[in-house]
């Protein structure tokens, strides 16, 4: 059997299908299936099943879309009420396509009706285990996404799940999670980009601490949930419309300056330099080359809003509507397409200093009441910041603009992605930023080499 991995990496989560005999099967499918039915192709397979691990919470599944395109059955945990027919999936069912099964192992934690998937052979050999947010590399899914008052329940639920994985399954059985690799819906960092069951016992908490540690632990680790993941259960239990991939509508400098005026999203795809640089007042600025992309546009801007992208070309844009779509922002209100020049029709540009940390520390040197903004999270900020520095994360700031003084403002965050936005938020709302651009913790360049760094009883 062939497994192949189809990253997602600007939300940290992987599907895989499964290859075996001219017979496909999928695991928790990205809404862009086009990624999907591409690979199907390349493999010369027929997707017989597309099964899901849980209804998601930071994505919306292009499962229900994939099953109804290819004719295949679609598998959802039994437990989860949804709007659409499918196959339930409850403990010890086996689902067959072809000569692949999928043996259903109920593993509580990252939701009630989580579920894990053994893939064996047709004789039963057991070939891997997809652990959707059960195990994941060195740590678990996270367990406070339906709600806190289930939090403690599913905590305890997800220690055992973990352990039961591992007791039941070979030692040598290659693992396959669908979070971990930078999803928020990881509750610690994860390590490495493969592992086997018998890997995780030595390194997984779940399998080297007792219950009660274990618990207490994943719940003070727990950080601020995306805006977004709010959306996405319901989402995915009614079942996503099918995706549109389609270029957003055209908008002219005239369309895009009264946007501006207005005070809409407008973003700007641009690398972080070249927007502050030189761009359209008003605009703000989200990096598209950047992982964190979709992350922070789906927590920042409100729901439902009008957004407008600024693109350097077609591609750009298309890259980061498809980004979107897998979050449910499909309705784009457009979007203009060239250079900050072109677009500005002889209208003012806008621009702003860009620094490092070395740069902040000469700086508050010279200026011991400069006003140094921290957009980090809170579980960043606990392990120290910049001292004197004002503390607000990126996700609280559209909020929280009135505690930021008038006038220049250094801000910075663990890698100067956060800190883009932010100076871009700033500008819009008349204080003068000043982006420091470097990552935070780097040995060399960031806060403590510039002698910035001091703990967090002092900060």
């Amino acid at each position: 059997m062939q497994i192949d991995v189809i990253e997602t990496t600007g939300l940290g989560d992987r599907s895989y299908l499964v290859s075996a005999g001219g017979v496909g099967v999928v695991i928790d499918p990205q809404r862009d299936i086009d990624r999907v039915l591409a690979l199907a192709e390349k493999r010369n397979v027929r997707i017989a099943l597309v099964a899901e691990s849980h209804l998601h919470n930071d994505y919306l599944t292009g499962g229900l879309e994939l099953a109804r395109t290819v004719g295949a059955d679609y598998a959802v945990p039994a437990g989860d009420t949804v709007a659409y027919e499918r196959v339930p999936t409850g403990d010890g069912d086996v689902l067959a396509a072809g000569p692949v099964r999928l043996r259903v192992m109920h593993t509580p934690g990252h939701t009630h009706h989580h579920v894990s998937y053994v893939l064996t052979d047709a004789d039963g050999a057991v070939q891997a285990v997809f652990t959707g947010g059960s195990m994941l590399y060195g740590a678990t899914g996270r367990t406070d996404l339906v709600g806190p008052e289930h939090t403690d329940e599913l905590t305890h639920a997800q220690y055992h799940s973990v352990r039961r994985l591992a007791d039941e399954l070979p030692a040598g059985t290659p693992v396959f999670p669908t979070h971990g690799f930078g999803s928020f819906c990881s509750a610690t960092p994860t390590s490495g980009d493969s592992s086997t069951v018998g890997e995780q016992v030595v390194v997984n908490p779940a399998l080297t601490q007792d219950e009660q540690t274990f618990v207490d632990q994943l719940i003070a680790g727990l950080t601020a949930i995306p805006a977004w993941y709010t959306h996405m259960g319901p989402g995915n239990a009614a079942g996503p419309a099918p995706v549109d991939l389609s270029m957003p509508r055209p908008v002219d400098p005239e369309e895009l300056a009264a946007r501006l005026a207005a005070g809409e999203w407008v973003i700007d795809l641009r690398s972080r330099t070249a927007f502050a640089h030189r761009h359209l007042p008003g605009a703000l600025n989200f990096e598209l080359a950047i992982a964190n992309f979709v992350t922070y546009v789906g927590w920042l801007v409100p729901w439902g809003a009008p957004l407008t992208l600024i693109g350097e070309t077609e591609q750009q844009v298309a890259d980061a509507r498809r980004e979107l779509v897998r979050i449910g922002i499909d309705r784009l209100a457009g979007a203009a397409i060239g250079s900050p020049e072109a677009l500005a029709a002889d209208r003012e540009q806008a621009s702003y200093k860009v620094s490092d940390f070395a740069g902040l520390a000469a700086a508050m040197a010279a200026d011991p009441e400069l006003v140094v903004l921290d957009a980090r999270r809170d579980d960043e900020r606990a392990a120290g910041g910049v001292r004197g520095s004002l503390h607000i994360p990126i996700h609280d700031l559209p909020g929280r603009l009135d505690e930021v003084p008038d006038g220049n403002v250094w801000v910075y965050c663990g890698s100067g992605y956060r800190a883009s936005i932010a100076a871009s938020m700033l500008a819009r709302a008349g204080r003068r930023p000043v982006l420091v651009d470097g990552g935070y913790g780097d040995p060399d360049t960031g806060a403590s080499a510039a002698g910035l760094h001091t703990q967090p009883a002092t900060v």
